[in-house]
């Protein structure tokens, strides 16, 4: 063959590959993104009572939301007592040119910032019990995570209180799912696991539990902050 034909099908070759690659990024970059954020909404839980740690955890959770490109999906929930009566606070939204990701982002912080107020003000309401598995077992009914790159953020003390469990009893273990209900699904953070609790061995407990849920589940990544 001669050296001329082989420069050109060298060439023709290096082309079809950076197409496929940019057509590659291209796809990724359009892959649609998922936040859901569960607001713990229970007695135990600091973010009821006290606006300095509300903000803090605020803080923590908007750029997240920044983050979720166009066509991505923020769901906001609030958990605590089981079933829906208690838990009024609901929020959804998809970003697009008309809902900004930082519009959104300034609303989320606006209202995980403000759930003192709205607890003092009657508009939510403390629960007494903390359902959390059940509250994830619900989630897992309403995202996909085989198209959807998903992460689930519980500002949460972690202190499981159901029919499942009472967490905070010596030796008490987290209920494993029977099934992978996150198979695929990027992460499970809970902010604030411990807090309240004033024990770093509870707090170490509590850890090494939701880091074998959340594998078990099939979650990717697990991040239990108590402080940060």
């Amino acid at each position: 063959m001669r050296k001329g034909a082989m420069n050109w099908i060298t060439r023709w070759i290096a082309a079809g590959l950076l197409g496929f690659a940019v057509s590659s990024v291209a796809v990724a970059q359009e892959t649609p993104a998922h936040l859901v954020i569960g607001l713990d909404l229970s007695s135990s839980n600091p973010l009821v009572a006290n606006p300095a740690y509300a903000a803090k955890i605020a803080d923590r959770i908007a750029p997240y939301v920044e983050d979720l490109p166009i066509k991505g999906k923020l769901t906001l929930r609030t958990l605590g007592n089981y079933g829906g009566s208690g838990n009024n606070l609901r929020l959804d939204r998809v970003i697009s040119t008309k809902d900004r990701a930082e519009d959104v982002a300034r609303l989320v912080k606006g209202i995980v910032a403000g759930v003192p107020t709205l607890v003092d003000n009657g508009t939510l309401r403390v629960h007494n019990r903390t359902n959390i598995v059940p509250f994830l077992e619900n989630m897992a009914e309403i995202v996909n995570c085989r198209d959807t790159s998903t992460r689930i953020i519980l500002a949460s003390d972690g202190v499981e209180d159901s029919q499942y469990v009472r967490l905070i009893d010596s030796g008490a273990q987290l209920p494993m799912p029977e099934d992978k209900l996150f198979a695929r699904c990027d992460e499970l953070q809970i902010l604030g696991l411990g807090q309240g609790v004033d024990n770093p061995n509870t707090t170490k407990r509590l850890r090494a539990e939701w880091r074998n849920w959340s594998i078990a589940a099939g979650f990717r990544t697990f991040i239990g902050l108590n402080d940060w």
